[in-house]
């Protein structure tokens, strides 16, 4: 099975294809499909990068995902987050085919007090979720069968995100301010890449079984500020971490006040367990200070 992979120069899209060799052992052929192909702000080049590539399924993670530029930035985020989703979908449906698409949690209002399920009505506060908002809703317009697979809070081991940020901001100072009032549930790329995979094999089976949207994450649920201390908590256990409310680092967007996808449909059809996101975060840690983990 042929699979493209839109936005490999992101976290997710980087961690899908360094999985290339693996995916081939068991039957995927993954291909990468950046900008150079298929430009989401050129819908010209869809047409052709799917004729080139000849793909049977497309994970699309390419996104505008500058949430607070997108504040200044209305027409882009719409055009690559709203506009370009329904265009790949009507390419691929005149292709036959398949489409997983990755949103987001900033599609809800984040007024919730229990984990979002993905028929819950949404609500986004900014530019950014509501250009998501858009792309799903154009993407299922075109392609009802297409999977869109929401997600928050991604981290990784390698590139720019939260607990890298943490990890240097500790190894140059001994206190650091972290929000407590956003709940959520931090997702290691890793694991969401290998599940990912997985998630394109059951539709090759039985499309209707991935089709419309779903969520995903790790079990449990945390805080900016629980996340940072479980970080350093043995990387550097000498830092001081404040807690603070959100008010202490104005933004142009609206975060979400709460966030937690509820995960369980998603990893009923795969047929386990969620792993939680403690367990996610130790085997991120172990694989970034050992050379030998394959995590």
């Amino acid at each position: 099975m042929r699979v493209a992979i839109t936005g490999t120069t992101g976290q997710l899209g980087g961690r899908l294809r360094s999985l290339a060799e693996d995916a081939a052992s068991e039957g995927l052929t993954l291909l990468a499909c950046g900008r150079d192909l298929m430009d989401l702000a050129v819908p010209g080049t869809m047409a052709t990068a799917l004729d080139a590539l000849k793909p049977d399924v497309v994970i699309s993670c390419a996104a505008y995902t500058a949430v607070d530029a997108a504040e200044d930035e209305r027409d882009r985020a719409f055009a690559i987050n709203g506009t370009a989703p329904g265009l790949l979908g009507e390419a691929c449906a005149r292709r036959d085919i398949r489409v997983v698409h990755i949103s987001t949690d900033y599609v809800f209002d984040g007024r919730g007090a229990r984990p979002y399920r993905p028929t819950d009505p949404t609500g986004p506060t900014g530019v950014y979720g509501a250009s998501k908002l858009a792309g799903e809703e154009a993407l299922l317009a075109a392609l009802p069968t297409a999977s869109i697979v929401r997600v928050g809070w991604l981290y990784d081991r390698d590139g720019k995100n939260f607990l890298n940020t943490m990890l240097r901001l500790s190894s140059e100072r001994t206190e650091l301010s972290v929000v407590d009032d956003q709940l959520g549930c931090p997702t290691h790329v890793g694991d969401f890449a290998e599940d990912l995979l997985d998630w394109v094999r059951l539709g090759s089976i039985d499309p209707l079984e991935t089709s419309g949207i779903h969520h995903y994450g790790h079990a449990g649920i945390t805080s900016w500020h629980g996340f940072a201390s479980a970080i350093l908590a043995e990387r550097a256990p000498q830092v001081r971490i404040n807690a603070v409310p959100t008010s202490a680092f104005p933004t142009k967007a609206v975060r979400p006040g709460y966030s937690k996808l509820q995960e369980a449909g998603f990893f009923e059809r795969l047929g386990r367990a969620p792993i939680s996101w403690k367990e996610a975060l130790d085997r991120c840690m172990r694989a970034k200070f050992d050379t030998h983990s394959p995590a």
